[in-house]
């Protein structure tokens, strides 16, 4: 698996359940054995490398929003302010 095609496996499942929390995608990956997707953050945890993530920002650059503190991905809404991305 390369990371444009896990960024549509991303997008699929963000439609499908309309949010997408970083952990479900890192099992997902894990199991799809696609570890080098993956890196390690300064805690120690897997979570998402810049290739998947820059894949994923290129297809939802101004309609997906990452929501920090809970660490998952969900479609803009009117209230959130303008100029943040699919950051992750």
């Amino acid at each position: 698996m390369d990371a444009k095609t896990a960024a549509q496996w991303m997008q699929g499942e963000l439609e499908k359940h309309e949010c997408l929390y970083q952990n479900d995608v890192v099992d997902f990956l894990v199991k799809s054995t696609a570890e080098s997707l993956l890196r390690e953050n300064s805690d120690g945890n897997l979570v998402l490398g810049r290739s998947v993530l820059n894949e994923f920002r290129n297809i939802n650059r101004d309609n997906v929003v990452w929501v920090r503190p809970e660490k998952y991905w969900r479609f803009r809404v009117p209230e959130d302010e303008e100029g943040r991305d699919a950051r992750g």
